[in-house]
């Protein structure tokens, strides 16, 4: 039984007519057309075997976990045999937005003629899913461990990633129904480390140009009792730091009016609320 297609995004409402939605979709399809002839219905068991491998690549790379990945996948391209995955490659529901440069695919939704992005292939898809994550209101999730699916279940609902009220236990109930969590891994703190770093600076180059339009001049900061600062040495990252004295890494930046993640050698920064 297939299953309902959910997009995950908030869109920009179009103002594309019907007429020229349809003659955009007849692109998009014969540019596709091999693909869309020679397409095979899937079950959700060869869903997740084709696609699992890609799944433990990006949660490799970007610490979400496999389970998470594939059940979203499932969910919202209903096992891949949904409109935009045959068609446009899109396994997520990932509507354009104003960044996105490629091609378009205009399918009902929210509004009529919602625009959906088109993918080259599946592959893109996952890791365009990978990246759009990378926002600031879903940071608080990569500092999760990469196995902790149902902490991401609810961390996305929680977010804003989706409407529908039960999202987080229809997500947990399809990894627990095919035994998803099989394709998490758990990782050392210092590979942890490393990798919330690396996502944390992506993050903050996204956000870099509307955190500069929004900073507005703020007070000093007052200097505190010695107790109550850290001295950055070599090696020290705000993710680490923030492990030691039991803050999150939006509590070390709030303490310290600050706008990114980069420290430096020598700098004082407050520890304690």
């Amino acid at each position: 039984m297939g299953l309902v297609l959910f997009t995950a995004c908030s869109a920009r409402k179009t103002s594309v007519g019907s007429r020229t939605a349809r003659k955009n979709n007849k692109s998009v399809q014969k540019a596709n057309s091999n693909a869309i002839a020679n397409y095979t219905p899937l079950t959700s068991l060869q869903y997740i075997d084709k696609y699992k491998d890609i799944a433990i690549k990006e949660m490799n790379q970007y610490g979400i976990p496999a389970s998470i990945t594939l059940a979203q996948g499932m969910f919202e391209s209903g096992s891949g045999n949904g409109e935009l995955a045959r068609v446009a490659n899109n396994h997520f529901g990932i509507k354009t937005g104003s960044s996105w440069t490629g091609k378009v695919y205009y399918k009902d939704d929210d509004n009529p003629n919602d625009s959906f992005r088109v993918y080259d292939s599946p592959e893109d898809s996952f890791r365009d899913h990978s990246v759009f994550l990378q926002k600031k209101n879903y940071s608080k999730l990569f500092e999760l461990d990469k196995n902790d699916y149902q902490g991401w279940a609810y961390g996305l609902k929680k977010a804003g990633y989706a409407t529908n009220p039960r999202y987080p236990q229809l997500l947990i109930g399809l990894i627990q129904k095919y035994n998803l969590n099989q394709y998490d891994a758990p990782e050392g703190e210092v590979s942890k480390i490393k990798r919330v770093d690396r996502v944390f600076t992506q993050i903050d180059k996204k956000e870099e140009k509307a955190q500069k339009d929004s900073i507005q001049a703020t007070p000093a900061i007052l200097p505190a009792p010695p107790d109550k600062t850290y001295t950055i040495r070599q090696g020290d990252t705000l993710y680490n730091i923030s492990k030691r004295f039991g803050l999150t890494v939006d509590d070390l930046k709030a303490l310290n009016n600050m706008a990114d993640n980069n420290i430096k050698i020598g700098q004082k920064i407050v520890v304690t609320k």
